[in-house]
């Protein structure tokens, strides 16, 4: 058996190549990709060969194969079809935290089925939307919380249409793109540039990848408030103002990762049961406005190189690759 997958083969540069599958096993699927996510924040920064040598161990994929910076294959929101396996997996339609690449086998562990009313196409967002969970798991939002959080790329978006389902908050996407509104619309989020944001909010979420948003979000907690830096910077050095009134204030700073289940769940939530839960929400139409773009598996080279240049459009969120 025979697949594709997509590899970085030097720091800004891809391609596709060819690989030879083996025989499932007893226990084991052969999975047909569907779609796949690209995780734009994350993979840009692979992609650029921006991930530092402290974090080649940690920053490893599941079923990720080579090693950083290059050659190296990578990804993490892949959507397919068993087409090979134990008899309850045939047919299903599954997610698997597996690299780009048109068919793959994998222990039968390593899949999740598909909720019945989740399209293939939406599920793409899964890894993400179970970022977002631990997320708001680390910040410990509370009924009625005047949340902001800064930076409405998918991540961003998803943790505001979350955190909007607490009873009584008050949930505003922040980012520097006016254009963004719109998807705040469609997620039920209010939405406002860095100038026009409410201040006094009682969590702020950083998502923007930017070290300004960093500083934006430090600007808007309120007293003794709590700042969670969701952005991974990889390489990049950071400088933050923590004179002025980041002591007066007695703000915390605090950095959440999905690598590790969220401390005040840890013992009771294992990764599979996370990203389930994460399946399972999936299931609101309004997260379609995440997805905002599409390419074929053939065209990834080209979109990895453009998502991951200076230029790149900033409309974009979600990039699904189509099979």
């Amino acid at each position: 058996m025979s697949a594709r997958a997509f590899w970085v083969t030097t720091p800004g540069r891809g391609e596709i190549r060819d690989e030879v599958l083996p025989t499932p096993g007893a226990d084991e699927v052969e999975v047909r990709a569907l779609a796949s996510g690209i995780s734009r924040g994350t993979e840009t920064l692979v992609f650029r060969g921006e991930v530092p040598p402290s974090e080649h161990q940690r920053m490893r994929a599941p079923f990720q194969c080579g090693e950083f910076p290059a050659p190296v294959k990578y990804g993490y929101a892949s959507v397919g079809m068993v087409e090979d396996g134990p008899p309850a997996l045939r047919g299903r339609a599954v997610f698997c935290l597996h690299p780009h690449q048109t068919r793959y086998v994998v222990s039968a562990s390593a899949v999740l089925p598909l909720p019945d009313d989740l399209p293939p196409g939406r599920a793409v967002l899964a890894a993400n939307l179970e970022t977002a969970i631990n997320g708001l798991w680390d910040g410990g939002p509370r009924v009625g919380d005047r949340i902001s959080v800064v930076g409405a790329g998918t991540v961003g978006c998803l943790v505001g249409w979350l955190a909007g389902r607490i009873p009584g908050c008050e949930v505003t996407l922040v980012d520097v793109e006016p254009a963004r509104a719109e998807v705040a619309r469609a997620l039920g989020l209010r939405f406002a540039t860095p100038d026009t944001a409410p201040g006094e909010a009682d969590l702020v979420v950083h998502a923007s990848g930017a070290p300004e948003g960093l500083v934006t979000a430090l600007g808007l907690a309120g007293l003794e408030a709590t700042v969670l830096e969701m952005s991974w910077f990889g390489s990049r050095e950071v400088t933050l103002p923590l004179g002025a009134a980041f002591h007066a204030r007695r703000l915390t700073l605090r950095a959440s990762q999905v690598g590790q289940v969220a401390g005040a769940r840890r013992a009771r939530w294992s990764h599979r049961r996370r990203l389930a839960l994460a399946l399972d929400l999936l299931g609101d139409p309004a997260l379609d406005a995440v997805v905002t773009d599409e390419c074929t598996f053939e065209a990834l080279p080209r979109t990895m190189a453009l998502l991951a240049s200076p230029g790149a459009a900033s409309s974009t969120l979600t990039t699904r690759v189509c099979y």
